[in-house]
């Protein structure tokens, strides 16, 4: 499938005042710069991962070294992004009752909603808290991640001449979704661990 930026964007929403360094579990997709299917390919359903792949694969599993307050669930590499539910623990959330949507009712979950091969939803807000400064928030996470694996690619381009890339190795944005239930975590879960068997429907390609 031709890449269309317009339909492909993977889009990232964040929660005004949401505290994205507090407990809890989060959906998150990455995708390759230009949908770019560098990570290897789908066989009759499996994802076939390539050494670029691999390293992906390791990098994350070698987070919550980095990161001594998170934990990987449920993760898969595709050719050309990477879902994954990490959990952050240990934290305790902050919550202004106060804070309402711009019509003056509290914000509203839907998270059984599967939209267009994607689990959607809105939490309610959440203000910042001060009492643990130094942890690190779903974006730093992330973005350490992106960072290490970009370093690696580029160090095998060089190296072992993996497939070059333009640019960067992720789009610049990343596509987050807060869990809130048990259904909704089920429901994930199962979308990560199936997404190869349903890589021919697969929006992100």
């Amino acid at each position: 499938m031709t890449y269309n930026p317009a339909k492909h964007h993977c889009r990232s929403i964040r929660l005004k005042g949401y505290d994205y360094s507090q407990s809890g579990l989060y959906f998150i997709t990455i995708c390759c710069q230009n949908k770019a299917c560098i990570f290897g390919h789908i066989e009759n359903g499996i994802m076939i991962m390539n050494h670029a792949g691999q390293m992906v694969e390791n990098e994350w599993l070698r987070l919550p070294q980095r990161f001594h307050n998170i934990q990987s669930h449920e993760f898969i590499v595709m050719p050309n992004h990477f879902h994954a539910i990490l959990e952050i623990v240990g934290s305790t959330p902050t919550v202004d009752q106060n804070i309402t949507n711009p019509v003056g009712s509290t914000l509203v979950v839907d998270l059984n909603n599967i939209d267009n091969g994607q689990p959607q939803g809105i939490a309610p807000t959440i203000a910042p808290t001060t009492e643990n400064p130094t942890e690190k928030t779903i974006g730093e996470i992330v973005g350490a991640f992106k960072s290490i694996t970009t370093v690696e690619y580029v160090r095998g381009v060089k190296k072992n001449n993996w497939q070059a890339i333009d640019k960067r190795l992720w789009q610049r944005n990343y596509h987050e979704h807060i869990i809130r239930n048990e259904q909704s975590y089920i429901n994930i879960s199962n979308y990560i661990i199936n997404n190869p068997v349903n890589w021919d429907e697969d929006v992100l390609q």
